[in-house]
């Protein structure tokens, strides 16, 4: 595969990873089965039990599994053909995925920020009347 053409599959594949990772690990939609997780964190007493339910909770660790499973079903190699091609294309992935996650979380935050303070605007106008 040519190298533009990998990088371009870097670029988009890392999109649908982002996806579900962040999905997972903070929209509401999971919020009952991620709640349970993080009590699970807290409660057990394995080490083991502990950091498979923490896996869940963390858009970071949750991006290598859902990568890993991105590469099984794309067969996505980067720069050599091998296990090691796998192995670049996998932290490759994870590494993009979570810029976009970061980038996505600022915007999120901006945006309530910009909510909380039109809101403020719109009660001190109100008050003003």
């Amino acid at each position: 595969m040519e190298l533009t053409t990998q990088i371009t599959w870097l670029f988009l594949l890392a999109i649908p990873i982002a996806c579900v990772a962040w999905t997972v690990t903070h929209e509401e939609v999971f919020r009952e089965p991620r709640d349970y997780c993080i009590k699970q964190t807290k409660d057990k007493r394995s080490l083991l039990a502990r950091k498979f339910f923490y896996l869940f909770t963390c858009e970071y660790c949750f991006s290598h599994y859902v990568t890993f499973f991105f590469l099984f079903i794309t067969k996505f190699h980067l720069l050599l053909p091998d296990w090691r091609g796998y192995l670049i294309a996998g932290f490759a992935l994870v590494w993009i995925a979570n810029v976009y996650m970061s980038l996505f979380g600022l915007l999120r935050q901006s945006i309530v920020v910009e909510k909380a303070e039109a809101a403020i605007l719109k009660k001190e106008a109100e008050e003003a009347k």
